[in-house]
């Protein structure tokens, strides 16, 4: 019998492994990287001006424009903040990787282009929600859907530090 997380875990696996060689390095993005080229980025402080009293936040997810392939495979390094979504024991077995803090829970989902589904190796022992976070592994395109939103990448972790703000 095949679990959610083993299918998702084979999805991201499936997705992530490199096409004809791995990148030579770590690919440092920001999350205005994640969008297609010309598409603007919005801030973090634009997006608090929310309507809380309408539907649920998923709901209220704006489409996704597009996504970039221009890591597929490779091994990048994107800061974020920590949406647990399995656990395993004591660690968080699997997360969203949210551009700002709140995003899903407490406003609406940013577009899929702006979250990556995180697979760590090993359960990561996380100081809390959206606990700020700097994660590098393999990267790529893939479509997760979860309770909180479509999500447009995908990342096998091969490491999570945490950042100090």
């Amino acid at each position: 019998m095949v679990t959610r997380r083993g299918l998702l875990t084979g999805l991201a696996a499936s997705v992530l492994l490199p096409r004809g060689g791995s990148a030579a390095g770590v690919v440092d993005l920001t999350w205005a990287d994640l969008l297609p080229e010309g598409q603007p980025w919005v801030p973090p402080l634009l997006q608090e001006f929310i309507d809380h009293s309408g539907p649920s936040m998923s709901d209220q997810q704006p489409a996704s424009t597009g996504v970039r392939t221009d890591w597929n495979g490779q091994t990048v390094r994107i800061p974020g903040f920590v949406l647990p979504i399995e656990h395993r024991g004591t660690g968080v077995s699997a997360f969203i990787l949210v551009p700002y803090v709140g995003a899903c829970i407490h406003v609406p989902p940013p577009p899929a282009n702006q979250l990556v589904f995180v697979t760590p190796e090993t359960p990561y022992q996380s100081g809390g929600m959206f606990e700020p976070v700097r994660v590098t592994g393999r990267f790529g395109v893939t479509t997760v859907s979860t309770q909180l939103a479509e999500v447009g990448y995908a990342m096998a972790a091969e490491r999570i530090d945490p950042i100090a703000l």
